[in-house]
């Protein structure tokens, strides 16, 4: 199984009402809730580690899960809120206001987290749910716990306007770097994270260098390239698809090349890295395929394995 490790919040889409002017629907989502969802209705065993509230919102999030076929065991249920996320779309592309003060996600502790995870294969982890504490330190060290001996994918997926700390978040993300058989970033994070006037290559490098196997590189419309251990490249140029919006479109990126690793029996320590250019091509590719579903329809929806 793939345990998905971070962040269950509700997406607040604007929409527009009978009235003519924009209200907010409800919609669940969060990076790694998005992926776990992706990876359930792409057929793969899959299950998420969260805190996620006990309030309206919080149960619509367990509803989609479990519709999903994500298993939901691991979840941590308190009366603490859920975190909203209030999305402003310009030309497609999505930008967020978090509400996420003392929230069910946020305020999980060591104590929360689950003692075995023995069918566990692979653990993914990113997001805000790196961002804050408690959580993010708890998100940490349950990776350092584990790291051993279980393949780990980290996406930071940085939100900077969420950011309150920022030379703690920088360290948090370079240890999970670390922790990491597979990392993936798009161009806007590797900027972040590498903020330097080095070309992009040189910058990858440096997070190679970090200890990774694979390290993943997104480009929107301009495709995704991966780099293998030996410093070989391989890239996947994205599908056409009449944009709605990008809501989702890297978490289910993430989800199809985790699903694709799976199937391809490659979430092992030894397989990941000795794995061929041919592997990884095939697994970037197979994530372009399921993101270019997702963005031609509003807010994140991957997409079920028979739409593939």
């Amino acid at each position: 199984m793939i345990l998905c490790c971070g962040e269950a919040l509700i997406d607040m889409i604007p929409e527009q009402t009978l009235l003519g002017s924009d209200g907010y629907v409800p919609r669940s989502g969060g990076a790694i809730f998005n992926t776990a969802i992706g990876l359930g209705r792409l057929g793969c065993r899959t299950g998420l580690l969260s805190g996620i509230s006990a309030d309206m919102f919080g149960h619509q999030l367990m509803a989609d899960l479990r519709a999903s076929n994500v298993d939901t065991r691991n979840v941590i249920r308190s009366d603490r809120p859920s975190t909203l996320a209030f999305v402003k779309l310009s030309d497609g592309h999505a930008s967020y206001s978090f509400f996420d003060e003392n929230s069910a996600g946020r305020m999980i502790t060591p104590d929360d987290m689950p003692n075995t995870i023995d069918d566990v294969s692979a653990l993914y982890f990113g997001g805000i749910s790196l961002a804050c504490g408690p959580g993010a330190d708890t998100y940490r060290e349950f990776a350092e716990t584990h790291a051993r001996n279980h393949i780990v994918m980290v996406d930071p997926n940085i939100r900077p306007n969420f950011i309150t700390d920022e030379p703690s978040f920088r360290d948090r993300i370079e240890r999970m770097i670390r922790l990491a058989d597979i990392v993936k970033v798009s161009d806007e994070d590797l900027n972040w994270i590498v903020p330097s006037t080095d070309a992009q290559e040189e910058k990858v490098a440096q997070l190679h260098r970090l200890g990774p196997s694979i390290v993943i590189l997104t480009r929107g419309q301009s495709g995704a390239h991966a780099w293998l251990p030996d410093g070989r490249s391989v890239f996947a140029a994205s599908q056409a698809a009449d944009v709605v919006d990008t809501v989702g479109a890297g978490d289910t990126f993430n989800a199809g090349v985790l699903a694709n690793l799976s199937e391809a029996g490659l979430l092992t320590k030894t397989a990941i890295h000795s794995a061929s250019e041919k592997n990884i091509a095939e697994a970037i590719g197979f994530g372009t395929r399921v993101a270019a579903i997702n963005v031609g329809r509003a807010g994140a929806n991957p997409p079920w394995r028979e739409e593939v």
